[in-house]
């Protein structure tokens, strides 16, 4: 099997020889970032060892990411906090280097796409397997059954997964795993495992954002690109028996929206900001997030609430300090938010429990609004659109796939704020976008 392997790998990588460096910076994203780092290096080096004096054609669409990085160096100049700006942009650079590597060389085929997306999907099996038994010895050391889910509150508390690497964006990458499998048009016995196991693991990290995205792009598979989508005796009968259950279940849903958004209530649409909450305090509903004048610090945001305040300080910074069009600079918004946190008395922590001033927006599209004002906004929007519009185009449902959980993870996390969300951002739309649309020289 290892024989095939390597040999698969000759086969692919010929007359591409930076296809196996973009392989190994593609698996090592969960990995430790300095690993990360060698395999970019290695695939840059590689990029411009490969490059020949020749005319050089281009998706227009891989120079929007390129776009925003320099929009992202310019906010150095205009950032309230210079130091913290360079340091991002070190970490962002990804969005330059990766773009050029695919400008200045000719594209993967789309055997060498599938292939890269499906070993990130059989790794992600692995990583998987992993954890699952480290939970499992865990558990019978600690007898705590924390150890099977979501994250721990730092890397040597319980969780499924290390704080560090973060249960929401490891969701994220063994969805795109999932979704290789299930797409697969002839499947294995393996294949149907493999899916099994990282729905499994995916249910197991507690993300309710992507858990909701994943079941949904699942049934869209189902009744649009799956063989099964043909038999229209099947998808009608499903259909039928969904609207029953849709039905009967109304009632039910309205008053669980009910009680999200109105009630005070320690349940959210998504994961809490802070974990190991003290019992006997105030959960913050979403209404008093959006209207109340102060609180205290015995309130409690779940995640849904303290999202909703976080795009009421968002309103409130960009009419206060005039940066709609240019931001407070990248990575610079973090003052801003903290003296927010102080006016509206919000939990602070201590030096061993984090409070709420210390966050980000957690969410992407609010994240480059303040910090690269509107111009970084509609660059973003016009990145995610091209990523949908090709997808649409390609009819692959793993581009597809990973075009609407982009969309939707944004809503809820900075995830290009992080050096392994940029990476996985980054080398996934460019695999997928580079020969897709129209070229120029």
């Amino acid at each position: 099997m290892v024989k095939k392997f390597l040999i698969e790998i000759q086969e692919l990588k010929n007359n591409q020889n930076n296809f196996l460096p973009f392989l190994l910076l593609l698996l090592s994203i969960p990995y430790p970032v300095w690993i990360n780092n060698i395999f970019l290096t290695l695939f840059i080096l590689s990029s411009i060892k490969s490059y020949k004096k020749k005319k050089s054609y281009f998706s227009i669409t891989l120079l929007l990411p390129i776009l925003l990085f320099g929009l992202m160096c310019l906010s150095f100049f205009w950032s309230i906090d210079a130091k913290d700006t360079l340091d991002a942009i070190q970490k962002e650079l990804i969005l330059l280097l990766v773009p050029l590597a695919f400008i200045i060389n000719k594209d993967f085929t789309s055997i060498q796409r599938k292939k890269a997306y499906s070993y990130h999907s059989y790794s992600m099996v692995l990583l998987a397997i992993f954890f699952l038994i480290r939970a499992l010895f865990r558990y019978f050391l600690t007898n705590d059954v924390r150890v099977f889910f979501y994250h721990g509150e730092n890397d040597l508390d319980y969780g499924l997964v290390p704080k560090l690497l973060n249960a929401i964006h490891v969701s994220v990458f063994v969805a795109i795993g999932f979704f290789y499998f299930i797409s697969k048009e002839i499947k294995s016995k393996f294949d149907y495992c493999a899916s099994a196991l990282l729905f499994g693991f995916i249910l197991l990290l507690s993300s309710k954002n992507i858990i909701l995205v994943v079941i949904l792009l699942s049934l869209i598979h189902f009744f649009y690109f799956s063989k099964s989508s043909h038999k229209l005796r099947l998808r009608n009968l499903i259909v039928f028996s969904l609207l029953v259950l849709l039905v009967f279940s109304y009632s039910t849903i309205k008053n669980r929206l009910a009680y999200e958004f109105q009630a005070h209530t320690k349940k959210s649409l998504s994961a809490n900001v802070l974990e190991g909450i003290p019992k006997n305090v105030h959960f913050v509903s979403v209404k008093e997030a959006w209207q109340n004048k102060t609180f205290t610090p015995n309130d409690y945001f779940p995640g849904t609430a303290f999202r909703v305040y976080q795009f009421r300080i968002f309103t409130e910074l960009i009419s206060e300090y005039n940066v709609f069009f240019t931001g407070f600079g990248l990575n610079a918004s973090y003052p801003k938010i903290e003296e927010k946190a102080t006016q509206y008395n919000l939990y602070k922590g201590s030096d061993v429990d984090p409070g709420y001033q210390n966050k980000n927006f957690h969410n992407q599209y609010i994240q480059v609004f303040a910090e690269l004002g509107v111009f970084g906004f509609i660059i973003l929007i016009i990145i995610l659109l091209i990523n949908l519009k090709n997808a649409f185009k390609t009819k692959d449902f793993v581009h597809f796939a990973f075009a609407i959980l982009m969309i939707s993870l944004f809503l809820t996390e900075s995830f290009l704020w992080r050096q392994r969300g940029v990476v996985f951002f980054t080398l996934f739309y460019c695999l997928f976008n580079s020969n897709v649309s129209k070229k120029i020289e």
